[in-house]
């Protein structure tokens, strides 16, 4: 075959860099668009932030539910990433406000000038404020044993025991190895490393380490290295005073039959324990009161806080839609520099500062694409779901993102993006934007039913059964058929597990 050249016309799709960068923008969660913020005010001397209690050029967008219809008519819109006109600006448009040069002689620096370093994380100032306290590492439950140990009087013979046996503490306060697995690594180590010759010569035996570790369970917290549950809630019952009422019926039951107390099967427990059901009901409440996982709350998680993106409020009764002002500094273009773009000339500084600024025009113009689109999906989330910002959970309605998509004309990637690790404050509580989302389920008129408001439907049946005689799986079935509801049992069983409710025989209690 000849080779040729040959000219084609078509049309393709080109991902620009202003393109790019507004769409990570849009897809960044408000820790992230803070840190990229801060990137691009270190990277651009163009870009500056604007001091607090400065009026901003532009108020943030706010919808109201008036708005709301029109968005069923807003037609595809695509982000106009053209390039701007150039303009001369004159110096008059980034001047900025007026410094005193002097300044009276008995006024204070903080009376005139914030102090402190400018706070990008929409916080207020907090005299409390540590960051040593807030950033430091937490406690682990091996920390809280060691320092323990060190105040404990010992041997240093049983101080290597008592080392070894923390050592082998899970964070939950249970043992991970066995006290024979802990006994022969010690032998082992008494054997080949030059302890010996420090301490007592004397062969190590297992009655040592026995004892060492009956030592460490008297520790904080209660329960602390142990082998299973039961050795755990046994070494809590016996550090009680010994006049605890029901501490005896507690220990037996705990010791002997803590396999029935967990099945649920009351009838065999007191058939075989020879406990009436009123103290049953007593020893129960004693066994629970103790803590079936020690080091829980010595390792706790560190809290994290979210910071709102939009509000949701009702003003004159109706639902008005805001963006959170404190979600990110307030940007603007440096006056100095800007003003000596003015020159025409083809220097390697002017070329560095025309690029700069257009650079920074392009950023701020992504951001308030970001803001816009971020209005235009909350503010269609919220029309949708009305009946949850009025009723709660159960008026939740199904909804998709293709709904949102072709609500306010916008592609269903795009939606995914916005929905994202964005959070919406409402009357309800603070809410991810995609908990709006939620598929359905078939009512007997015909219509559709959210899974979140049948989630909360069973959790509410749950928490009106009868403790003796728990609902299953099938009868909440059954009682949400009779209220117009078509759900199967696997998927009642589905979203009660997802609920993290445990089943019918476990949910069973003494009234």
């Amino acid at each position: 075959m000849k080779q040729s050249f040959q000219l084609k016309l078509g049309q393709s799709l080109a991902m620009t860099p202003q393109l790019q960068q507004a769409i990570k923008l849009l897809q960044l969660s408000t820790l992230e668009l803070q840190q990229e913020i801060q990137q691009a005010l270190e990277s651009n001397p163009m870009l500056e932030m604007m001091e607090e209690g400065e009026a901003p050029d532009d108020d943030l967008p706010r919808i109201s539910e008036e708005d709301l219809v029109r968005l069923h008519q807003t037609s595809n819109e695509v982000t106009d990433f053209s390039e701007p006109e150039q303009r001369s600006e004159s110096v008059d448009d980034w001047q900025e406000g007026h410094i005193p040069d002097e300044l009276p002689v008995d006024s204070q620096w903080d009376d005139v000038y914030q102090a402190g370093a400018s706070n990008t994380s929409g916080q207020g100032g907090d005299d409390d404020y540590s960051f040593d306290s807030r950033n430091a590492s937490a406690e682990t439950l091996q920390d809280h044993l060691q320092w323990q140990l060190n105040l404990t009087p010992m041997t240093d013979r049983d101080r290597i025991i008592a080392m070894s046996v923390i050592d082998a503490i899970a964070p939950s306060g249970f043992l991970d190895s066995s006290i024979e697995d802990i006994y022969q690594g010690l032998a082992a180590q008494w054997e080949a490393m030059e302890v010996a010759s420090d301490l007592d010569a004397d062969a190590l035996e297992l009655d040592e380490v026995m004892a060492v570790l009956h030592r460490v369970q008297q520790f904080d917290p209660p329960g602390v290295a142990a082998h299973d549950l039961r050795e755990c809630l046994l070494i809590q019952l016996n550090q009680l005073h010994e006049d605890t009422p029901w501490l005896l019926d507690a220990k037996l039951v705990v010791s002997e039959y803590l396999d029935l107390l967990a099945a649920h099967d009351y009838k065999l427990l007191m058939r075989k324990s020879d406990i009436r059901e009123n103290t049953l009901k007593k020893v129960i409440e004693l066994i629970q009161s103790l803590n079936p996982q020690p080091g829980s709350h010595i390792e706790a998680e560190k809290t994290e806080y979210v910071v709102p993106d939009v509000y949701v409020s009702k003003k004159r009764s109706r639902w008005v839609v805001e963006l959170n002002p404190d979600i990110a500094p307030r940007l603007r273009i440096n006056a100095d520099y800007a003003a000596l773009v003015r020159r025409a000339d083809t220097s390697a500084d002017n070329t560095f500062l025309r690029d700069h600024l257009q650079e920074a025009r392009w950023f701020l113009k992504s951001l308030e694409s970001r803001n816009e689109t971020l209005m235009k999906v909350a503010t269609a989330i919220v029309e949708h779901q009305r009946g949850f910002l009025d009723y709660g959970e159960e008026a939740m309605k199904p909804l998709v993102l293709a709904n949102i998509a072709e609500t306010v004309g916008m592609h269903e990637s795009t939606i995914s993006r916005v929905t994202n690790q964005k959070y919406m404050h409402t009357p309800q509580g603070v809410f991810e934007l995609k908990y709006f989302f939620s598929s359905h389920v078939g009512t007997a008129s015909g219509g559709e039913c959210s899974s979140t408001a049948v989630r909360t439907m069973i959790k509410k049946l749950i928490t009106e059964e009868s403790a003796r005689k728990p609902l299953s799986d099938s009868a909440i079935a059954d009682l949400l058929d009779q209220q117009g509801i078509n759900v199967a049992r696997r998927t009642v069983a589905k979203y009660r597990e997802s609920l993290n409710i445990p089943p019918s025989n476990e949910r069973k209690r003494l009234s």
